[in-house]
């Protein structure tokens, strides 16, 4: 199969046009491999902008989906449109190369899901503070990016994925999960993304620590962090505190090195787990005091639940399967 029998998937929500014009020279040249199709929630003069500017060929669509999370209903949007059945879904900041776009495309050959791993473009401060975050991840079995690879026939097989969570892409591959598709954890794929603004970064702290109440024992050995941290200061164990230092700086170090991920991810990173480490300390249980108020703000609205669990999932994809059967 070649890029031609796939499909990319670019939701969108934007408040202002920075970023654009390096978008559009993107867009031009994705373009010109495969199909694509931006599902856009952003206001009527932002939409239009872009619509003025966009590539021949490119299909640039509102979302139809009702649901919470603007990103999931426009990726619900675009499973209910798309012509092909191998689907990029990918956010704005995401930046294929030739080598990369191959390497998903092939691998959803023989898997319905295939996760690769995001890696900056550039690395200002603070994306060198966020790569601590990826790599904690990588070394815990895989990090959750901006880019997916999927098949189509999988997720409208499980009637789609809940529009109405936080972690939009764990959901989807829980989703894939349980309806019995093969997911790829693909560690060693490695796919560009434009650094975030400051402002942005500083946005999602509070949102990613959110993103633990899916995964409760993730989120209880966060949690531990600040009153672990706290005692040892005020005994004044400094032996500890750096011990706890050092032991999550070997931590993202494994990750980074795991899967040839040492190749494309500078060890700059692994030196800032501390500071991640404390960032999550104290998130954390902000998410905590913002679940006990209804959920983490999220546009105008809030939402309450990171993800389904799979006991859930599995019994939806069954129903539907019984539905279809």
């Amino acid at each position: 199969m070649s890029e031609a029998d796939a499909e990319y998937v670019l939701p969108l929500r934007r408040s202002d046009r920075e970023g654009e014009r390096e978008l559009l020279r993107y867009l031009h040249w994705i373009s010109a491999r495969m199909d694509v199709t931006i599902v856009d929630g952003s206001d009527a003069a932002l939409f239009a902008a872009l619509h003025e500017r966009l590539p021949a060929g490119i299909r640039h669509i509102q979302p139809h989906r009702r649901g919470l999370n603007g990103k999931a209903r426009g990726v619900m949007t675009a499973f209910d449109v798309a012509r092909r059945e191998r689907i990029v879904l990918a956010d704005d900041d995401v930046r294929y190369d030739d080598a990369s776009l191959t390497a998903v495309l092939e691998r959803l050959d023989r898997a319905d899901l295939v996760r690769p791993q995001n890696v900056y473009a550039a690395y200002p401060w603070y994306a060198q503070w966020d790569t601590a975050r990826m790599l904690i991840g990588r070394a815990l079995g895989g990090d959750f990016g901006g880019t997916l690879g999927v098949r189509r026939s999988t997720v409208r097989r499980a009637g789609g994925y809940c529009t109405d969570v936080l972690f939009e892409n764990l959901e989807l591959e829980r989703t894939v999960r349980a309806a019995g598709g093969r997911v790829e954890v693909a560690r060693d794929l490695c796919v560009p993304r434009v650094p975030p603004t400051l402002s942005h970064f500083l946005r999602q702290r509070v949102r990613q620590a959110y993103d633990g109440f899916a995964q409760p024992a993730r989120l209880v050995a966060e949690l531990s962090l600040l009153p672990l941290i706290v005692t040892l200061a005020r005994r004044r164990a400094w032996t500890g505190l750096a011990a706890l230092a050092a032991l999550g700086v070997a931590a993202a170090e494994y990750g980074r090195r795991a899967d040839g991920g040492a190749a494309r991810i500078p060890p700059v990173g692994s030196l800032w787990t501390p500071v991640w480490m404390l960032e999550r300390a104290v998130t954390a249980w902000i998410a905590v005091v913002l679940r006990l108020r209804g959920g983490v703000a999220y546009a105008d609205h809030r939402i309450r639940s990171a993800a389904s669990p799979m006991r859930s999932l599995r019994r939806r994809a069954a129903l539907s399967e019984r539905r279809a059967g």
